[in-house]
């Protein structure tokens, strides 16, 4: 369960809306001689060696990719370690590595749908103090899977992780806090921006379509985070308040993370 918590700044609400957009960037005079000087340069060199340097580039490319795989047989190990015997669990991990490895081709919108639809079937909703014996606890893809089960921020979580992993730049996709104004409580989804500017899309485990938030009228935005830093709604549109170091659960969750075999968010 997520505790509901009204942001405010000088002791008054924020006005919220959806638009977590990114601000945009400048270039100065002497930035762009020193980018026509490069150009130059690139062009003055003889072909083996921009050859040979294409293909260093490319080979720390591979590197960085490399970086964010992940070794499904050591995440489950570790994970029966930490965790005792998988039980069905182990097929449900094993259908999100299948998921991983063969949906990373499609176009942006099919990756966001298959893995909507595979959580929002794979998972049900249990409330974390059943679950979990807390009031509110953040679980890591892996503990989901494990028992089938998980609260609102559980499927947003993994959705995110899920398509980071698939190539989706961390800049597109927000975790956001909600207030889902039906039932009247706080509730997470994962929200994706196409570009900065654009109207973002809802993920949401109360509902298998994904839809613009302009559509959901049953949800009031407060603030969102990822890996790089958290946002708060305001009339604005763009409100940076820092990183997610303040997010204490969300440390904790990547610690758990890490102790279960996962090197760390894919860089893309």
């Amino acid at each position: 369960m997520v505790s509901f918590v009204e942001p405010t700044i000088g002791g008054s609400p924020f006005r919220r809306c959806w638009r977590f957009a990114m601000p945009g960037c400048t270039i100065s005079v002497s930035q762009r001689l020193a980018q026509v000087s490069a150009v130059a340069a690139i062009r003055a060199l003889k072909p083996t060696m921009l050859r040979l340097i294409l293909a260093m580039m490319l080979g720390g490319m591979v590197v960085l990719g490399l970086h964010a795989d992940w070794d499904f047989a050591q995440i489950s190990q570790r994970a029966q370690a930490l965790y005792g015997p998988l039980g069905q669990g182990k097929q449900r991990i094993d259908a999100w590595q299948r998921l991983l490895a063969t949906q990373d081709q499609g176009s942006e919108m099919q990756r966001l749908q298959v893995v909507n639809q595979f959580f929002n079937q794979q998972l049900r909703y249990v409330e974390d103090i059943d679950l979990w014996h807390e009031v509110d606890y953040w679980a890591t893809p892996i503990q989901s899977l494990i028992k089938g089960a998980g609260d609102c921020e559980d499927y947003a979580i993994a959705k995110y992780f899920s398509l980071r992993r698939m190539g989706i730049p961390s800049d597109k996709l927000r975790i956001t806090y909600v207030k889902a104004l039906t039932q009247n409580r706080a509730h997470m989804v994962l929200t994706y921006y196409a570009s900065p500017q654009a109207e973002p899309l809802v993920l949401d485990s109360l509902i298998d379509a994904i839809k613009p938030a302009s559509q959901r009228n049953d949800l009031l935005p407060v603030y969102a985070f990822n890996g790089e830093g958290m946002w708060l709604s305001n009339a604005g549109g763009n409100k940076k308040v820092g990183d997610t170091k303040r997010l204490s659960r969300w440390q904790d969750l990547l610690k758990k993370m890490q102790a279960e075999g996962f090197d760390g968010e894919p860089v893309y």
